[in-house]
């Protein structure tokens, strides 16, 4: 009896396998909101081409990661916040956003993620996912290094990190339609 309630005051549901989380029910949506309000906010209007340059989006895993359990989409989401903050900390002074609005977005990324981590209980899912890790390398090396940084570079992994963030929106708005 005392272990149902310990694992209800984590915020598992013990009769069945949905997931709730009470930061998810109170702040998943706003921060969400934000954060791809904020990244829209950042859009840069270019006419340089960049088409060359390409990384292919990784649709298998969210795919893959739709039918998987709970845990598992809140980890992968957890792992992309965490991927996004880590690229756009990279070498940005030729992008043309604003600082504050960088800082502001970097902000809601890692309180998401912090939020997203306390959902997650078994240490199983701590675990990265390597290919998602080796994605995001690519976006930084192919796109970012191989342009040189540039405003253009960045519009693109702008371009590219809001696909991530529409994509985990839904991944984790399917746990919370389940609850």
């Amino acid at each position: 009896m005392l272990h149902r309630i310990f694992m209800v005051c984590l915020g598992l549901s013990v009769a069945g396998s949905a997931l709730s989380c009470r930061w998810m029910d109170q702040k998943f949506k706003q921060l969400s909101e934000s954060s791809l309000d904020l990244l829209e906010m950042m859009a840069h209007n270019s006419t340089n081409s960049t088409e060359d340059v390409e990384v292919s989006f990784p649709e298998d895993l969210y795919s893959q990661t739709s039918k998987a359990a709970a845990e598992d989409k809140l980890a992968l989401t957890v792992q992309v916040l965490e991927e996004v903050v880590l690229l756009f900390e990279e070498e940005h002074s030729a992008a043309s956003w604003d600082e504050r609005r960088l800082e502001d977005f970097l902000n809601v990324m890692s309180r998401q993620a912090d939020g997203l981590r306390s959902c997650i209980v078994s240490q199983s899912h701590k675990r990265k996912n390597k290919k998602l890790r080796m994605y995001f390398k690519r976006l930084s090396r192919h796109v970012l290094h191989q342009l040189d940084y540039s405003a253009e570079s960045w519009e693109l992994i702008r371009k590219e990190i809001k696909v991530h963030l529409m994509r985990s929106d839904l991944l984790l708005s399917s746990l919370l339609a389940s609850n």
